[in-house]
């Protein structure tokens, strides 16, 4: 290879002023002995114009693996772009013609049918996939339009239809359908956890909540869903293209589940409780004596206390859980040939639901009749949740023995377990308060499907659980301020009282125990009169908060100052305007910073013009 170019010439001839780039101020220097010239010389690489990395192209391609590296921002969904609201004779249009606004007298069913009405391909699956779904639930084939208007049976065709539109189908898209199954698996899944409450109580009257609540998640457990809907042979109206047991457990379990649930609010809004009690034990073959849904071994207290006689020596079994509940059902049951043995209490009994009762208070309570407690607190407790509720009796024998059973309840609702648990296990809230609680979830539900026609049934969940969250439930105990009455053992009185970490869970406990009693003795419409009217859990009543807090502050600094009488005056008229209160305030210097602070942290501090506190 020639290596013989114009530069090596310029190398050889002038060494002095070599310059490799442009760049470079100093030439470099020439050696101080030279070196002895070859007629051969070798020279091995020699570098032209090499080109050196710039800042310009380093930034670039910085910037192009930024690109890359970094994830492309996506373009939200058309569902989600506003768009311009509609003119009034439109809206008027969609209310009138929407089928939630058909029904008067249900109003808790108009609220969970479709926003619209159903299209041509809706009726097609229901010409098509209804009867097989019928035939296996066990009802007759005929369509529930024939039923007249004060039936809820005649929607059951449209809402067994949205049960089984799951949202991996294809017909989820239409948003009427897609709202309209969410809203029947959100009410479903509390209807489902209340009905096997109230079995599990009566079937087990001396077992605590805790094995009650693994063998209810051992029956409808999203691992156990897939197996009750084979053997009611549904799963290909669940999956009409895919074979259920091929599929992973995964994929499979959420529509399942979805459909599971959406069922049972379908039939418990058209048929009531008993119906559920059926189509749980009947159609699924759901057995509560199944090994696989045992509760786990356990060290258990020995109960040394009587059960009511209805409970001594057998296990109930569906049919009598479901008869006691049918007395508001029977027309529908009989209208489905579904025949029960039915055991209809009496119209004058003493309770709503008198084996739940029972089942829950010990008969063992009367031995607390007249103590301390029903003395003192009693008659407390009792004015501030607006107890006893005015009844119709014939007999009034019948309205004096349901007061007492009341006050007995009332009393074992404020029984903490730390108090007799051990010596005797039924003496205290937790059988109240588990069914307390799981009918406190379905009143809220309703509550908030018949508030809320055009939520989506997601959106009623996350509103659902931040409205019943347990550090809220006993809040709303406290500002009545019942938790003082509460029975705790002497040794954990202090801790319990002192600790909010031991008080607000016991405080929710003693909450929802109170509306487990209220379920028992009077009924659901009772029930949502204390959240809503005495508990006001969605908070939206008025409070007078500014008067009670002068009147507590006036209150503890009576005996120091010589004008209570005038203080307690002025404080009852403070309601009116901040500056009367700070004027009442400024009465009693000893404890003005006291009340300032209670103030501040009670979020008042702005309100009434107090400055930053020091």
């Amino acid at each position: 290879m020639d290596l013989s170019t114009p530069f090596f010439t310029h190398l050889l001839s002038y060494p002095s002023d070599l310059s490799f780039h442009s760049s470079l101020q100093n030439p470099l220097k020439t050696p101080k002995s030279p070196l002895p010239r070859s007629p051969n010389p070798r020279v091995r690489a020699v570098a032209v114009n090499p080109q050196q990395p710039s800042p310009q192209r380093l930034l670039k391609e910085l910037g192009e693996r930024k690109r890359a590296v970094s994830p492309k921002k996506k373009v939200p969904p058309k569902r989600f772009i506003l768009k311009p609201p509609l003119d009034d004779k439109r809206l008027a249009e969609r209310f009138l013609n929407s089928p939630q606004l058909s029904l008067k007298s249900f109003p808790l069913l108009s609220s969970c049918l479709p926003c619209s009405r159903l299209g041509n391909a809706d009726k097609a699956w229901i010409d098509e996939y209804l009867l097989e779904a019928k035939q296996a639930l066990g009802y007759p084939l005929e369509e529930s339009e024939g039923f007249g208007d004060d039936n809820p049976a005649k929607q059951f065709d449209t809402l067994l239809y949205l049960a089984f539109q799951h949202p991996s189908c294809d017909r989820t898209k239409t948003k009427h359908v897609r709202h309209g199954h969410s809203r029947l698996w959100f009410l479903g899944q509390y209807v489902l956890e209340l009905a096997l409450a109230e079995f599990f109580l009566q079937r087990y009257p001396r077992e605590s909540p805790a094995p009650m609540r693994e063998r209810v998640y051992a029956l409808i457990g999203k691992r156990s869903l897939p197996r009750w809907i084979k053997a009611a042979s549904l799963q290909n109206l669940v999956f009409p293209f895919d074979e259920m047991d091929r599929m992973v457990r995964k994929i499979k379990e959420p529509p399942v589940k979805s459909v599971f649930w959406a069922l049972f609010g379908a039939i418990y809004l058209c048929f009531g409780m008993p119906e559920v009690y059926r189509v749980l034990f009947e159609v699924f073959g759901m057995d509560p004596e199944e090994e696989g849904c045992q509760p786990k071994l356990r060290r258990q207290l020995e109960d040394v206390d009587y059960v009511s006689v209805e409970f001594e020596g057998r296990k109930l079994s569906w049919l009598d859980v479901a008869a006691y509940k049918a007395r508001t059902n029977i027309h529908i049951l009989f209208t489905y040939n579904i025949l029960l043995a039915f055991n209809i209490p009496p119209e004058d009994a003493l309770f709503a639901h008198p084996r739940l009762f029972r089942a829950c208070v010990p008969p063992g309570m009367h031995r607390f009749r007249g103590n301390i407690w029903d003395y003192d607190s009693r008659p407390k407790v009792m004015q501030a949740l607006g107890y006893p509720l005015p009844m119709a009796d014939r007999i009034p024998e019948i309205t004096e023995a349901r007061n007492i059973e009341l006050g007995l309840g009332l009393q074992l609702c404020f029984l903490h377990p730390s108090k007799h648990k051990f010596e005797h296990p039924r003496f205290c809230l937790e059988r109240l308060e588990y069914v307390g609680q799981k009918i406190q979830d379905l009143v809220m539900a309703e509550r908030l499907l018949m508030k809320h026609l055009d939520a989506p049934g997601r959106w009623l969940q996350e509103r659902h659980r931040r409205v019943l969250m347990n550090k809220f439930c006993g809040r709303y105990l406290r500002d009545l301020h019942l938790h003082h009455l509460i029975i705790y053992d002497e040794q954990v009185q202090d801790k319990y009282e002192q600790n909010r970490r031991l008080r607000n869970p016991a405080t929710t406990a003693v909450q929802q125990a109170i509306h487990g009693l209220s379920y028992t003795v009077y009924g659901k419409p009772d029930v949502r009169r204390l959240m809503f009217e005495v508990f006001d859990f969605e908070q939206i009543q008025p409070k007078a908060v500014l008067g009670v807090g002068v009147e507590i502050g006036v209150g503890s600094c009576s005996s120091g100052a010589g004008d209570s009488k005038e203080l307690q005056e002025e404080a009852s008229e403070a309601e009116a305007s901040p500056a009367q209160a700070l004027q009442v305030l400024q009465c009693c210097p000893q404890f003005h910073i006291w009340i300032m602070t209670t103030m501040y942290f009670l979020g008042f501090s702005q309100k009434m013009g107090f400055g930053r506190l020091t």
